[in-house]
């Protein structure tokens, strides 16, 4: 059977085409809605409809696919949903919110009842590697295909038996290297680009599959899985995360993220002060790309993690004095580079077999929203340019005597 769909001008229905059964006719989006997508998704369809008329819902094509993109939580369905109009219909779900944790105890004891996995937390891009008709493709955060993405993904990993025989399974993992287009970060073990997983989940329920059956399938169809730190009893794991946390943040890693072992309870994630520092000299480096939430909610973290470690008067002054210069420090040198006629800018290196590739991904990002630009294509490295353009027109602003 084939269907194909496409909307009209008017945005107020669909064309829907079945060959196998010969019958051609207009639907109506609310029909679409209340008929197929609200049984599959359940969620009413009126729910459905006023979010695609808000916009929280949006028709695009995707990769030659049309499909419909969730930009917002839409009842139980999470911000990041696709859903797929090909030969059928196929939802891929959003990645769900995982909660952070600030005190470690008894924050965990009060959350966990039985034994937990701790896992390594790593610092990269979170993607989902899912099968569409017989296509791998891997999805953003927000649920959209990314060239670049999907490209490595299939050259890191060998995906093909595993999809042939878990079609409806989706690999949840992070995107992590020094060439990593949307968060760089060096792991010694990792160089260049590599994948992790830390979740398997099904398609439409998003569901994910307990540990013991994810690092089951991670080992048959020999995969990547993240550091699994250990499992420990939940009146023990907070103290054994204290040891951990000092020492990934002495190693420059990010964090861990706290597991239920039959993943019915809500993960919890914890990060190392070190983790927050790095963020905080990044967006402070673009001070006006970055809102103040982003600034508060990392030093809260910062309070009650030096509270809970019984941090001594000596060490809590240089952890306020490492606090305090990734504020400034970033900020008064991009402050500096505008001064000088220069924009606030990053450049980013990624290996591409092509020129046309790597104008492709500028294209990607370009329909994201970012201000970017190809610098330079040479032996198979793509040199592109990222302007924070808001750091960029403000800071200019205010050097030629704009108010704040």
């Amino acid at each position: 059977m084939r269907i194909d769909w496409r909307r009209n001008n008017s945005l107020t229905s669909f064309f829907y085409k079945c060959e196998s059964c010969d019958l051609h006719s207009e639907l109506s989006i609310e029909d679409f809605l209340d008929q197929k997508l609200q049984k599959i998704l359940k969620v009413k369809g009126e729910k459905l409809n006023n979010a695609l008329i808000s916009g929280n819902i949006k028709f695009h094509e995707s990769r030659g696919f049309p499909a419909l993109q969730f930009r917002k939580d839409v009842g139980t369905i999470e911000s990041g949903t696709v859903v797929y109009l090909g030969k059928k219909i196929e939802v891929v779900r959003g990645f769900p919110k995982i909660r952070r944790t600030l005190i470690l105890s008894p924050a965990l004891e009060n959350h966990f009842n039985d034994k937990v996995a701790v896992e390594e937390k790593m610092n990269g891009y979170n993607v989902r590697i899912a099968s569409i008709d017989n296509q791998i493709f891997a999805f953003t955060r927000g649920g959209y295909v990314c060239p670049f993405t999907t490209k490595k993904a299939l050259e890191l990993m060998d995906l093909t038996s595993f999809f042939k025989e878990n079609p409806n399974l989706v690999l949840c993992g992070e995107m992590v290297g020094t060439e990593n287009p949307y968060v760089s970060h060096h792991y010694p073990e990792i160089g260049k680009l590599g994948f992790k997983i830390f979740d398997i989940r099904e398609k439409i329920s998003n569901k994910p599959l307990t540990i013991n059956e994810k690092f089951d399938l991670i080992e048959k169809y020999n995969l990547p899985p993240v550091t699994l730190f250990g499992v420990f009893k939940a009146d023990q794991v907070a103290m054994e995360v204290k040891k951990i946390i000092k020492n990934i943040g002495k190693e420059g890693r990010e964090g861990v993220v706290i597991k239920d072992l039959e993943m019915e309870e809500m993960p919890l994630k914890y990060t190392a002060s070190q983790a927050h520092d790095r963020e905080i000299k990044y967006a402070f480096k673009y001070p006006f790309d970055f809102g103040r939430a982003f600034f508060f909610s990392r030093v809260i973290r910062e309070g009650f993690q030096a509270f809970e470690m019984n941090e001594s008067e000596e060490e809590l002054k240089k952890r306020a004095q490492r606090l305090g210069e990734s504020i400034l420090m970033p900020m008064v040198k991009t402050i500096s580079c505008v001064s000088n006629d220069n924009p606030a800018a990053e450049d980013l290196v990624i290996e591409v077999n092509s020129k046309e590739e790597a104008d492709e991904f500028v294209r990607f990002i370009h329909d994201l929203g970012v201000n970017a630009t190809l610098l330079k294509f040479e032996d198979g490295k793509a040199t592109i340019r990222r302007i924070h353009q808001s750091t960029t027109d403000k800071i200019s602003n205010y050097l030629k005597g704009g108010l704040y």
